[in-house]
């Protein structure tokens, strides 16, 4: 009987002799007629399902850690305050990348696979929930450049249906502040997510200028190029412009590429704003005190 899940659970499993180590993320059926086991993943099974098939077979209990990637101490280390976990070498260097799907619909089991795929296998992954979860890279494993991991995004996105964004941390030392160093990461990733409008890809560089902005106190902001920010008040295609602009590092082509608009449109919608405000974009300070004046505007906006 239990072969006939097969072609309901296409994600399922069956087993001739009781699995050895089962993950958690996964609910283990017995029949015990025909000596037969069956694993399915907890995400392809509804309560009501769960219910019907436990009259119908054995729920086998799975004894694992909370997280199927503690075995090492990883999730405790990061998650739960627990000691460094152990590691061959104590002068290794690792990268934390963390990621979020924009739905805890999709399969963990798949999109671990997935990452892996794109990563090592020897990559370590952990979740944080259904949603959430990080990609523990030592030095010597780091082989995605930053464009190779947006590719991967939009990949993911096209396979699974959800949008996933990667908050690249930096390089660490294999120590106990590497737990402080990631909560500092996990708070700019959070922020990025909510306030950057969910990219494929955030770094502390690209977080930090709108997170500083943020925690501006109200009079600084207040002190912050007021002409700029009516002008961006009175005209939002000019705020876009010029803040893609500087996104782009000035890159005209770029910036007119993503605008979808010819690059002597935008030429002059810069030129305009430079007369308005006697500011010039191409001037670092200029550029600078423009740029921070959007991220004010655009955080009061929202």
């Amino acid at each position: 009987m239990l072969k006939k899940l097969l072609s309901i659970y296409e994600n399922s499993i069956l087993f001739l002799n009781q699995p050895e180590n089962p993950s958690d993320q996964m609910f283990i059926l017995c029949n015990d007629a025909e000596n037969e086991w069956i694993s399915i993943p907890k995400t392809d099974v509804s309560e009501k399902e769960l219910k019907l098939l436990k009259t119908i077979f054995k729920l086998v209990e799975v004894e694992t850690s909370a997280n199927p990637s503690t075995s090492n101490g990883w999730y405790e280390f990061l998650l739960l305050n627990g000691p460094l976990p152990s590691y061959p070498s104590e002068e290794a260097i690792f990268r934390l990348i963390q990621f979020q799907m924009s739905s805890d619909d999709a399969n963990q089991i798949e999109m671990e696979s997935a990452l892996k795929g794109f990563f090592t296998e020897d990559v370590l992954i952990i979740w944080e929930n259904g949603s959430r979860g990080i990609v523990i890279e030592e030095k010597t494993q780091i082989s995605l450049s930053e464009e190779e991991l947006i590719s991967m995004s939009e990949t993911l996105e096209s396979d699974f249906y959800v949008k996933v964004s990667f908050y690249i941390g930096k390089l660490h030392p294999f120590s106990l502040e590497l737990r402080e160093k990631f909560r500092q990461e996990q708070e700019y990733f959070s922020f990025g997510i909510i306030n950057l409008g969910n990219p494929h890809i955030l770094t502390f560089e690209r977080v930090f200028p709108a997170f500083l902005a943020h925690h501006l106190p109200e009079e600084l902001k207040q002190k912050v190029n007021q002409e700029v920010i009516e002008l961006f008040h009175d005209d939002p295609e000019m705020f876009s412009t010029v803040k893609i602009f500087l996104e782009n590092n000035l890159n005209a082509s770029l910036t007119a590429k993503r605008l979808y608009i010819h690059r002597n449109t935008l030429q002059y919608r810069i030129d305009k704003f430079c007369e308005k405000t006697g500011i010039g974009l191409k001037d670092f300070h200029g550029a600078f005190t423009v740029f921070l004046a959007c991220l004010l505007f655009e955080q009061k906006r929202n």
